[in-house]
């Protein structure tokens, strides 16, 4: 792939952002509370849609990432310190924005000691105090491979507990150089064992074939993976990898088959889905298996 071809976007992909009411009093309460969220980091096209439809990405631990994956758009920085009164905050902004679910992201640090862990547990806690009802989902980096970090977080018991594969092994040294796909398994193998719901993402695009995705399929089913997102790889700028692939909606149509036929609970599979997308069906899929009723509040306000 050359570094500087660009493929014209087809009309599928090309969206205009929402922002309602909704989402602008969201963004007024994160920026009040010093927040960052993904939503806006990773220029993500369905941040209006799921803020309208009661669901929000708050990224923790900084905006500025210790790994330089080559199709992220949050800055790979060195980070300075770590932010004590986050959780808090991160809690309080959940209970006023009136949501049913929030996903908690974050970039990787791997300058602390923990990986950001003990962070990491401390906010699902205070959001279990501060919004009762509100079904929290972690999407999380590997923790450099330390099981210490990651039971710290699982002890805290998310609701949903997401950790992407993000793409077939064979393009990891291009696209998430300082990766490795069998310590990402190995995440959502141990989150399985703690019984919880598990969840992955992947993107399409990048170069690889059908064959890859079907057996990226199977590792992650065997790793105990619930619910599986694929989404088509946008590139954030010149500067990160270009798009080999325009999948058309078909494909993911075809992806979304075969991944149920496979043993999946849920597939969300569209050009534009993200990992944090919001998916009816897994809200009612969750929802059925935390034993409660799934009910659209929406943002407050």
């Amino acid at each position: 792939m050359a570094a500087d071809r660009v493929l014209k976007k087809p009309d599928w992909l090309k969206v205009r952002l929402r922002r309602g009411p909704a989402a602008e009093r969201l963004q007024g309460l994160l920026r009040r509370g010093g927040l960052h969220t993904v939503c806006e980091e990773a220029l993500c096209p369905n941040q209006g849609q799921c803020w309208a439809n009661g669901r929000a990405t708050i990224m923790i631990l900084g905006g500025t990432c210790t790994r330089n994956c080559r199709f992220c758009n949050v800055s790979p920085e060195r980070p300075e310190g770590c932010d004590a009164g986050e959780p808090r905050r991160v809690a309080d902004a959940v209970a006023e924005m009136g949501l049913d679910e929030i996903v908690i992201t974050s970039v990787t640090r791997d300058d602390l000691p923990d990986g950001g862990a003990a962070i990491w547990a401390e906010t699902v806690r205070r959001i279990r105090e501060s919004a009762p009802g509100v079904t929290v989902e972690v999407l999380v980096p590997d923790f450099g491979g330390s099981v210490t970090a990651l039971a710290t977080l699982l002890d805290a018991r998310p609701d949903v507990f997401g950790h992407n594969l993000e793409t077939v092994p064979r393009l990891y040294p291009a696209a998430r150089p300082q990766a490795d796909y069998a310590r990402s398994l190995d995440v959502l193998r141990r989150a399985r064992r703690r019984r919880l719901i598990v969840k992955t993402g992947i993107m399409v695009g990048l170069g690889e074939i059908e064959g890859e995705i079907l057996a990226l399929m199977r590792d992650a089913l065997a790793a105990g993976v619930d619910i599986l997102s694929v989404g088509q790889y946008l590139q954030p700028s010149r500067q990160h990898l270009p798009v080999a692939r325009y999948v058309p909606p078909p494909e993911f149509d075809a992806y979304r088959r075969q991944g149920l036929e496979l043993g999946f609970r849920v597939v969300v599979a569209a050009p534009l889905v993200r990992s944090s997308f919001h998916a009816e069906e897994q809200t009612v899929f969750v929802s059925r298996r935390l034993g409660r009723t799934p009910a659209r509040r929406g943002p407050a306000g």
